[in-house]
């Protein structure tokens, strides 16, 4: 009987330790610098107008800056000279915007975005 209840026991946590939900492994995962790209790049196509780049695609982008031990910067550049720097944090995806304004020299935080949201979606 003890033997029975031992086996039982240890079946059901391989069941319960195994069942993990796809979003709780993906919020864990460590971001890589693909990943930062592609849900920045994502999440720009959708928020921004980019029909000024029809005639000229150079007019705007999205590009990777600096890399520290914890975070990623991709950049965006708009049309209007303006740069919003996102900083995605390497093991959360919690990413903060900041928009610059070089020619007046003006840092602004706008707010922050979830990484995962915008992984894998299609412009």
């Amino acid at each position: 009987m003890k033997n029975i209840v031992t086996t039982f026991v240890l079946m059901a946590l391989l069941f319960c330790s195994c069942h993990k939900n796809k979003t709780d492994v993906n919020q864990h995962a460590e971001i890589t610098a693909e990943m930062a790209y592609e849900g920045v790049n994502n999440y720009c196509h959708s928020e921004y107008d980019w029909s000024a780049t029809e005639d000229n695609p150079v007019m705007m982008s999205v590009i990777m800056g600096d890399e520290t031990e914890t975070e990623y910067q991709v950049i965006f550049r708009s049309y209007t000279g303006a740069l919003v720097s996102f900083y995605v944090d390497k093991a959360s995806g919690k990413t903060r915007m900041v928009e610059s304004v070089p020619t007046l020299n003006i840092d602004t935080v706008t707010g922050n975005i979830n990484l995962f949201d915008y992984l894998g979606k299609t412009n």
